[in-house]
């Protein structure tokens, strides 16, 4: 693993989220002993085994696919425009469980941690807690999950909650959960996933790109993404740069190194990378207030409200639109509503809301003409089919193990810490 800040150079243990030499905040990034891209014989996650910083395979981890959108297209008078669906569509091949690309993210994050590895914990809007919890049941690996109470009905699986998962629910936002999470993961015993900092993490989410460019025959003119940490945008940027170096054959008319030029996309009423790359600003740390606080609340797509994202991070999101020649946008909510609309209408499927924003904000920039009508473009749809999969499956609701009103971080942090037996652990019932 090499620092992109200062170049030093590090073996992966499977832990290390950061450089430890002083200097400003900088992105680790994974390099590879095998440089020529060589997909594997199977068709999940791990047939790009050889860019994925792992020691151990999950056998069951599905994955997207990667279409030629010409209906769509037409619609939006793209004549060359792609989709990488991550979700749930059995009839064309996606057959990811938690209907969205988390599950390429936790499937990798597991698979890099050795054996006997602290209890993971992990904070959640939602679908990135529905792939941890499917990917740590499978696996049985003890997992700690944090998510907002509006998040939890987002959870509901075929199964019931295994009880080496614990689930805390904090009466507030997703920023909360980050909060509450931080503080458990530095119990010892404990160990953040990291994010947009744990190598595997971008890694996985930057297959979908392999595997679309695998289907196109080479990279993409422009990559479109909804981004609330930005991890999948940066993801695809590194395993565009990946394909590059092993002499794929690069983009016709994107950036100036060969790789896509990255639309990023965020909620209208809640964009803080938007607003600091419009504006110029060192960093896209959003307020914890009263109008930050409800700006959040009326946002279409939650999973998009990260306060402190990765932007001026050293390899994070600022350097990716710069080296990409990229620029972000944004969607309100009838906007994002209508956008899902012409998706289930014209592609017979529905998708999820921060998908639609990315679709509402490619959708404005072919009719402002700042995407060319004969440019390759790839919408990453990061989630969809969540209807047909309920329709398909019988889902029981998750019970929390611990509802957090009123306690502290610490004392929370107590309850939730309290040693796991080696397979399950007792469920620790809290106030409701």
């Amino acid at each position: 693993m090499r620092c992109v800040e200062c170049g030093s150079v590090y073996e992966d243990d499977g832990f290390l989220l950061d450089c430890p030499v002083p200097h400003r905040p900088s992105l680790l990034r994974a390099e590879y002993a095998e440089q020529r891209f060589l997909p594997g014989s199977s068709s999940g996650l791990f047939r790009y085994g050889s860019w994925l910083p792992t020691v151990r395979r999950d056998p069951v981890t599905a994955a997207g696919f990667t279409y030629r959108a010409e209906r769509l297209g037409h619609e939006l008078g793209l004549y060359d425009l792609w989709v990488a669906f991550s979700g749930y569509w059995p009839e064309r091949g996606g057959l990811l469980e938690t209907c969205t690309f988390k599950d390429l993210q936790a499937s990798a994050v597991l698979a890099r941690l050795p054996e006997g590895s602290p209890t993971l914990v992990v904070a959640s809007a939602g679908n990135t807690g529905r792939a941890f919890m499917r990917a740590c049941s499978l696996l049985r690996v003890p997992l700690v999950l944090v998510v907002p109470d509006s998040a939890l009905s987002a959870l509901a699986r075929p199964v019931p909650r295994p009880e080496y998962v614990r689930l805390v629910t904090v009466a507030g936002d997703y920023g909360d959960a980050i909060d509450l999470a931080r503080v458990i993961a530095g119990r010892p015993g404990f160990q953040a996933e990291g994010g947009v900092r744990n190598v595997a993490h971008r890694d996985g989410l930057g297959t979908v790109l392999l595997a679309a460019a695998e289907a196109i025959g080479r990279l993409p003119d422009c990559y479109v993404q909804a981004v609330g940490s930005g991890a999948g945008a940066i993801g695809a940027y590194e395993a565009s740069g990946r394909l590059l170096a092993a002499g794929f054959p690069a983009a016709r008319t994107g950036s100036c190194r060969g790789g896509p030029q990255m639309l990023l996309c965020q909620n209208r009423c809640f964009a803080p990378m938007f607003d600091a790359w419009r504006s110029g600003a060192a960093t896209a740390a959003a307020k914890d207030g009263p109008a930050e606080r409800a700006a959040i609340a009326c946002a279409a797509a939650p999973e998009l409200t990260t306060r402190t994202p990765p932007y001026a991070v050293r390899g994070g999101v600022r350097d990716v639109l710069s080296e990409s020649g990229g620029h972000f946008a944004t969607a309100d909510s009838a906007e994002t509503a209508a956008a899902q609309n012409l998706f289930q209408t014209v592609e017979g499927v529905d998708i999820e809301a921060p998908a639609g924003v990315a679709l509402a904000c490619l959708r404005q920039a072919a009719a402002q003409g700042r995407i060319a009508r004969d440019a390759t473009v790839l919408l990453h749809v990061t989630g969809g089919g969540r209807l047909r999969y309920a329709a398909d499956h019988r889902l029981c609701p998750v019970r929390p193990t611990l509802r957090a009103r009123g306690l502290s971080h610490e004392s929370v942090a107590d309850i939730v810490t309290s040693p796991f037996p080696t397979t399950v652990c007792a469920s620790v019932r809290g106030p409701s």
